[in-house]
């Protein structure tokens, strides 16, 4: 029996709007990508294209994760993780790393509201977003990086070393940290634009 896709094009069927992977870090790896934080590297976060709006929308430090020989190892395992979970979930058009990975802490009244990852100008191609969490859950309170599917938010899971991987274009956001610090690599996959 033949399958009729509409125009055509068969049609994902096990697309999700995040997943998310656990022992890719070794906890030794988690702790060498913690002593990378250096208080000099570190910047007030912003948003793109929306630097106006950013206290109200987004309060955490960043640094950039450079991209040299020997920091290979990291983006070497996310980019083949991204791949293996394009094919399995989107089929995206991948191209790779266009941006370096963010290294980000949270602290005590930090947050970042509801946002895209995807928009336009410098956004405007990334395709997956992922994050690493970095710390324990025990580390902090608060802090949830949680999604809105449909009507429902829906928290993901805290575990240090979870990796979750979602659509640019989802909805998301991390909740206030009321207690401790929360560190996590933000990272976007980057491919040509949407037809």
């Amino acid at each position: 029996m033949a399958i009729n896709y509409p125009f055509g094009l068969p049609l994902k069927q096990n697309f999700a709007e995040y997943v998310y992977y656990q022992g890719l870090f070794l906890p030794h790896e988690i702790d060498k990508i913690t002593k990378f934080w250096e208080a000099d590297k570190t910047f007030k976060a912003t948003m793109s294209g929306n630097k106006a709006n950013t206290d109200r929308l987004r309060k955490s430090l960043v640094m950039f994760i450079d991209t040299t020989t020997e920091n290979d190892w990291i983006y070497n395992k996310l980019a083949a993780l991204a791949i293996n979970c394009n094919s399995e979930r989107y089929d995206f058009d991948l191209l790779g790393f266009h941006q370096e990975l963010q290294l980000t802490r949270y602290s005590e009244g930090d947050f970042f509201d509801w946002h895209l990852d995807f928009g336009s100008g410098e956004i405007s191609t990334r395709k997956l977003s992922l994050t690493v969490q970095l710390s324990d859950p025990n580390e902090y309170e608060g802090g949830d990086l949680q999604f809105r599917i449909n009507n429902e938010i829906v928290n993901a899971p805290r575990e240090k070393g979870t990796i979750v991987v979602f659509p640019s274009f989802i909805m998301h956001r991390v909740t206030p940290i009321t207690k401790g610090t929360r560190q996590s690599i933000v990272g976007w996959v980057s491919g040509p634009p949407y037809r």
